[in-house]
């Protein structure tokens, strides 16, 4: 059997933001502006920058106006903005991006926001439509869109419950994800083939977390029912600080090198995105170990002009 794949897609980077949310290590803000830098210069034309949050929740991105002042700039760069505090933020800002999250389960979002998804809701859409109309980009962010660490399994049809009001509102893009990386391939083309049929007019975005191994594979299995986006995240780098055994990111660095072999370009230089991960990787609490990443670096050693 044949199967049509996309020529392009469109590759999110989320590292700097998603990536280093839960980084145990305070990353100075300089190491992330050249970290954002430096990933711009690999051909990114959409970003995750930082994350308008409590610091007293979320330390690491504390330095948000900072990021944002230094590395705006005419591409598309989302900043997350979790409630009406943070939006009151961004405002002071350039930004023209903000992304907005919400878990199906109930029990995820009670122990992130310390509300149920429909209190969660309520509170959020009425944001959307009110940011919508002074002309900003909205991305919804779908967390445990496959499975909660907590209630386990999600119905399909609360996740698309959750999408449904989220495009009533306005919001751009749906940025759908396995927070706990547990999706099969099965299910990934399920939950997007559902997707595409009932937000055709909406830009669809494919979130995986690599705990088990299965994001490449459910990459592919979004591919082959039309998905063109996806977030990943240089070095493999994440975690959700709120979903226990949420390991990285899918990596970037594997996600490209695995559609440029397919012929499916992505505009992203590797070479130029490893500058980025070796750049990052001293601030950390752990050393970054991407199956791609070690090949690269035994390369690199091998070389007699090693840079």
């Amino acid at each position: 059997m044949i199967v049509l794949l996309p020529e392009n897609v469109s590759i999110i980077e989320v590292g700097p933001r998603d990536g280093l949310q839960n980084e145990a290590n305070q990353v100075p803000t300089e190491a992330k502006i050249q970290f954002i830098q430096l990933l711009k210069g690999a051909g990114f034309n959409e970003m995750e920058l930082t994350s308008f949050v409590s610091p007293k929740w979320v330390p690491q991105m504390k330095d948000a106006t900072e990021i944002t002042d230094s590395c705006l700039d005419e591409t598309r760069n989302f900043v997350l903005a979790p409630n009406r505090k943070g939006v009151e933020r961004v405002r002071l800002t350039d930004v023209s991006a903000i992304a907005v999250f919400a878990g199906v389960s109930n029990s995820f979002n009670q122990k992130n926001s310390n509300r149920k998804t429909d209190e969660l809701l309520s509170e959020l859409l009425p944001l959307v439509q009110e940011l919508k109309s002074e002309g900003y980009f909205i991305r919804a962010c779908i967390s445990t869109a496959f499975y909660c660490p907590y209630e386990g399994k999600m119905d399909i049809e609360d996740t698309i419950r959750v999408c449904k009001k989220f495009v009533e509102a306005g919001a751009d893009e749906l940025s759908v994800a396995d927070t706990i990386g547990m999706a099969t391939p099965e299910e990934a083309s399920a939950l997007f083939t559902r997707l595409t049929k009932e937000f055709s007019s909406t830009m669809l975005t494919a979130h995986f977390h690599d705990t088990r191994g299965m994001a490449l594979a459910n990459i592919y299995a979004c591919l082959q029912v039309g998905i063109s986006r996806f977030d990943t995240s240089a070095g493999g780098l994440g975690g959700c600080p709120f979903a226990k055994g949420a390991t990285g990111n899918v990596a970037t660095e594997s996600v490209v090198y695995m559609l440029e072999r397919m012929g499916v370009s992505t505009g992203i230089n590797l070479a130029e995105v490893m500058k980025a991960v070796d750049l990052i990787e001293p601030h950390l609490s752990r050393s970054i170990t991407t199956p791609f990443r070690s090949l690269y670096l035994k390369e690199r050693e091998s070389l007699p002009n090693k840079p």
